[in-house]
């Protein structure tokens, strides 16, 4: 039987990052699970132009760029300065990634004729709200994914019912496959359709 979390390669730098995530209290990074998820994901691209909307302090960022190929670029998004710190400081040195210390919300208005092959929204912008912009980002044939649909610790009281009406919508996008993944925290998995 295969077992989840046995045997999980993970990235040189994520035990660091784990340590500075708990030394500041920040507990919303993603799964490991969702992060060998997102490696696999972006490995199966070449040249890809990826967007990471909610870097954290970069566990999930690490888990992207070690898929990623050489020629692709991530584009990686955090408002909290402290947390963006932290994944520029140990992340910041690979020329393929740029660090965005910004509001998602303002960087998808700002950059919404951009289009990216790969979309992994773990923050609210791009997510719960301007949703659609973030779709619209994708480019045809790319992705988009989210994780946290299933209920998780850190949840917010009410949060179920902002879930439930984000996943009703998505499933109105006949621009898209959907594919919902209930392993790990809870992830949809799009596609943009290409005719």
């Amino acid at each position: 039987m295969m077992e989840d979390h046995n045997n999980i390669h993970f990235p040189a730098s994520t035990s660091i990052l784990v340590q500075k995530a708990s030394e500041i209290g920040f507990i919303a990074s993603c799964d490991e699970l969702t992060g060998s998820f997102l490696r696999m994901i972006v490995a199966s691209y070449t040249r890809a132009n990826i967007l990471e909307l909610g870097t954290g302090v970069g566990f999930s960022t690490a888990w992207i760029l070690e898929g990623m190929d050489q020629e692709s670029r991530l584009t990686t998004v955090e408002m909290d300065e402290v947390c963006a710190a932290i994944a520029r400081e140990i992340l910041g040195d690979d020329p393929r990634a740029t660090f965005v210390t910004e509001d998602g919300g303002h960087f998808i208005e700002k950059h919404a004729n951009e289009l990216y092959d790969v979309i992994f929204a773990d923050t609210w912008p791009g997510k719960f709200y301007l949703i659609e912009e973030a779709l619209n980002m994708v480019a045809p044939g790319g992705l988009y994914i989210i994780d946290d649909l299933n209920p998780q610790p850190n949840w917010p009281e009410g949060h179920g019912s902002k879930v439930e009406a984000l996943i009703a919508y998505l499933e109105t996008r006949e621009d898209f496959f959907m594919s919902k993944l209930n392993w790990s925290t809870g992830l949809i998995l799009m596609t943009r359709r290409t005719a």
